[in-house]
């Protein structure tokens, strides 16, 4: 039983995130392949894929140790929609972190040597990873995701509606049950041992997933005592199936982007996990009139909603919104 532990300020800070990122979808994916248990809305959509990973997607599916914890992909990429995004982050990471993430993962001996060579940052093994990365994306992910995004959609406009009606007490009523129960101050879920965890001041952050092995997943770092934990639930209700390649509208990403400056960008962004517009102009370090004009542009568009809530606004991203983001067409400020 894993026992989460709330303080008023840890509500204030609980917020649900648009996805947990293209990289930790990808790795997720290549757990289920390996794993025997699979989700019953995934058995068609692991019979489509198994058999089909080769020699070009070898450097990551190594990298799926035989038991226990796999590696972190979140925290080496972060949780972006951009496949190009994400790999940079790769190819990027501190070799601390990297020697952090791989160095007590049980892999086969065989698959030692090549896992050194990551955790020390050599970067033609980085190189090797990243275009398996994109492989594994291609085969696992890439042909799913019109109807893995959608969900991730209509969750996070569910999540929006939860938290409009009765505040995060209601989300956290709803979030995943009967696995989950909310038992004001203290969260519990599914755990393999009875782990208590105070959340100190730095809030949850509740994120959908796709590809997910489990009913629910809790992803927190003992010694990092600054970067708030993840709940992970499943997004998906249906069946996953193929549809080809996500598609967008190319002369409608064209003319919302047009709209949207580098700063607007930010915003956007920073609606998908639900602000007033003073949190907006913090997050954005802009003045209060400036973040309140920024809102207007994204409401005006229908790619944000804005209520009154208590003596402040809250902004949240539209289902348009948010598939604008994860067209990847929006470059990082």
């Amino acid at each position: 039983m894993l026992r989460v532990h709330f303080t008023a300020e840890d509500l204030a800070r609980t917020r649900v995130a648009a996805s947990i990122g293209v990289a930790a979808e990808v790795y997720y994916s290549l757990e289920l392949l390996r794993g025997n248990r699979v989700p019953m809305h995934l058995h068609t959509w692991r019979s489509a894929v198994a058999g089909r990973l080769g020699a070009d997607t070898l450097p990551l599916t190594s990298l799926v140790p035989t038991r226990g914890p796999g590696l972190d992909l979140l925290a080496l990429t972060g949780d972006v929609p951009s496949l190009d995004h994400a790999v940079d982050n790769l190819l990027h990471a501190p070799v601390s972190q990297l020697r952090r993430e791989i160095e007590y993962l049980d892999f086969r001996p065989g698959q030692l040597p090549w896992a050194r060579r990551v955790a020390e940052g050599d970067r033609d093994a980085l190189r090797e990873l990243a275009k398996a990365l994109r492989a594994c994306h291609r085969l696992t992910v890439e042909p799913y995701w019109d109807r893995g995004r959608s969900e991730l959609v209509a969750l996070s406009t569910r999540s929006a509606s939860l938290m409009l009606e009765g505040g995060v007490d209601l989300l956290l009523r709803s979030v995943c049950e009967p696995q989950v129960r909310w038992r004001p101050p203290v969260l519990e879920a599914p755990y393999p041992r009875r782990v208590d965890v105070h959340l100190e001041g730095r809030g949850l952050i509740i994120t959908p997933t796709v590809f997910s092995k489990h009913p629910v997943s809790f992803l927190w770092d003992p010694l990092d005592t600054a970067q708030p934990p993840r709940l992970t639930v499943p997004a998906l209700r249906r069946p996953l199936t193929g549809t080809g390649a996500a598609e967008s509208d190319g002369a409608t990403v064209r003319n919302l982007e047009s709209l949207l400056v580098r700063t607007r960008a930010a915003a956007l962004r920073v609606t998908a996990e639900g602000c007033t517009t003073s949190e907006l102009a913090r997050r954005l370090n802009v003045t209060a009139a400036a973040a309140s004009q920024h809102a207007t542009v994204l409401r005006d568009t229908g790619l944000i909603t804005t209520s009154r809530r208590g003596g402040s606004v809250l902004h949240l991203i539209t289902p348009l919104g948010l598939a604008l983001l994860w067209t990847g067409a929006l470059t990082q400020p």
